[in-house]
């Protein structure tokens, strides 16, 4: 039956899914296996190795994946530590002179907060369009390398003009470095592991936190020809763009040619993703996979989870600095505190990530909104503690940092719940183009003159929190609801003779770039 070496064994009365524009609506189709990725004979071969788990050695899989971790998370942990450390220069350069230097006035310093992200939302889709058609660890570095050059030149800025139009344009390249990191991670882990190891590069967000306060702490005792916010984006720029790189040279563009690995341990990297019925590579554009993603609700729900995330998190990051001096701290010491502030992020990931994972399954939504509480518990806090009670509001402050334990648990229902490549690009762009929306608004509710308090950036951080904790149990139930449906259609399925989720029928949809609303096989996690 097989015409080449590409072709899998037919199964009788078996579903083309790959013709099927809703396998829901569809219940006499014919099946004709295939896989529809790059490098398409290994995987193949790959599943007439492994054809089923089963078949799995499970401590060859521990190993490859100590082996992966090894190989991929220190690269993408650091990655991230310079690209929290990036955003934040500007928060410690606030600290250090640069409102008075460059005479920045009246909402200014909040438009250059807010102006990074305007190049990030109008390059966010275009940008992941892209990262589709090129080799993606590659295009990544690209645009890592980018940001550490236009770091650089953010030290020669004498206006706030200069700045600004180099503040769009990092933003710009910047914008493909969650959805990359996010990509990256599903092409080599399950989804089961896929919570875990993005706490495991996300975390470096925490170290990032407390790195810049060391920076700043240097920096501040830096007596140069140059004023010290200067130095700060110099040195910065410089070892980000190395970074980019490193990256360059050893972070992976496929399984297929991961090198360092043996064929073997290559093809087992590849059959184990069968578990997550998503697809792992492909290179065209699938348009009707893009008006998919437009038109599924859940896409519009994870928009608005990265909205609500961000409504505290950009307003944090650019002004942390400033509500710790407004408690009466010198500026060495407010930059010496951001360090405990990013050790106490780490714990939160840290936490979240053991918490999922020994929590029963489908806990993801449940763990989420249990760390939303001590943020909301800390802004409360802020709000009603005595002006005078520095210590008190500054644990408080520091008790705001648990929703990003929630918001790494979050990303995983990204990675694990959208299937199709073409699909996932508009999907994981789009949570971070409602990310950019509330990292534009986010500092403008922290008012000058409401300094030391920001009762109203506070207050934003509040209201984001209290929604984003009922989004949770949103999805929660939406997920519920979309494997009910599944449940039905499979179950018809199987009266008329067709069975889709055996073996042979997992292995037939596992490479098929079927998008989860096309993929009989797929099961959301919650």
């Amino acid at each position: 039956m097989a015409k080449d070496n590409h072709d899998i064994k037919e199964a009788p009365a078996r579903i083309d899914y790959s013709q099927l524009e809703h396998v829901e609506n569809s219940l006499n189709p014919k099946l004709t296996p295939k896989v529809d990725q790059r490098h398409a004979g290994m995987y193949h071969e790959a599943l007439q190795q492994y054809p089923n788990d089963a078949s799995i050695d499970k401590e060859s899989e521990k190993r490859l994946k100590r082996k992966l971790d090894r190989r991929i998370l220190p690269l993408l942990g650091i990655c991230y530590f310079f690209y929290y450390v990036d955003k934040t220069t500007l928060s410690y350069a606030a600290i250090f002179g640069i409102q008075s230097d460059l005479r920045l006035h009246g909402t200014q310093y909040s438009w250059l907060s807010s102006i990074f992200y305007v190049g990030w939302l109008f390059w966010s889709i275009p940008s992941n369009l892209i990262m589709q058609r090129c080799p993606p660890a590659w295009y990544l570095a690209f645009n890592i390398f980018m940001w550490g050059a236009l770091l650089m030149c953010q030290a020669a800025a004498q206006n706030f003009a200069g700045l600004a139009a180099l503040r769009i344009l990092s933003g710009a390249f910047e914008a493909i470095a969650d959805p990359a990191f996010m990509l990256i991670t599903s092409m080599f882990y399950t989804r089961e592991e896929q919570p875990t190891r993005i706490a495991a590069w996300y975390a470096w967000n925490g170290v990032g936190v407390a790195g810049g306060g060391l920076i700043g702490y240097g920096i501040g005792h830096v007596d140069g020809v140059l004023a010290s916010w200067r130095y700060e984006f110099i040195v910065v720029g410089a070892v980000c763009a190395f970074w980019g790189i490193v990256m360059f040279l050893l972070l992976p563009n496929s399984p297929t040619t991961f090198w360092g690995f043996s064929k073997q341990e290559r093809l087992l990297m590849i059959a184990r993703m069968r578990r997550n019925q998503t697809g792992v590579e492909h290179r065209r554009i699938n348009w009707s996979q893009v008006k998919e993603a437009y038109l599924d609700y859940k896409t519009w729900l994870f928009t608005l989870f990265g909205f609500l995330g961000a409504v505290p998190n950009g307003g944090i990051s650019n002004f942390s600095t400033l509500v710790i001096k407004g408690l009466g701290f010198d500026t060495l010491h407010t930059a010496l505190l951001g360090v405990p502030q990013g050790v106490l992020v780490v714990i939160w990931i840290g936490l979240g990530a053991v918490g999922n994972k020994y929590m029963p399954p489908n806990s993801r939504t449940l763990v989420s909104a249990l760390f939303m509480l001590p943020t909301i518990a800390g802004a409360f806090g802020f709000l009603l503690a005595p002006a005078d009670a520095y210590i008190g509001r500054l644990i408080c402050f520091y008790l705001t940092g648990s929703y990003q334990a929630s918001f790494v648990i979050s990303l995983s229902l990204v990675t694990s719940n959208t299937g199709g490549q073409s699909k996932k690009m508009i999907v994981s762009g789009m949570v971070w183009f409602g990310s950019c929306v509330g990292s534009i608004a986010s500092p403008f509710f922290y008012k000058t003159e409401q300094a030391p308090s920001y009762h109203l950036g506070i207050g934003s951080l509040l209201v984001s929190n209290f929604a984003e904790l009922v989004l949770f149990f949103v999805l929660r139930y939406a997920f519920k609801w979309e494997n009910q449906r599944k449940g039905r259609v499979r179950a018809a399925l199987r009266e008329s003779g067709v069975i889709t989720d055996d073996a042979e029928g997992l292995n037939a949809t596992a490479f098929q770039n079927l998008t989860d609303k096309e993929n009989p096989n797929f099961v959301y996690v919650y």
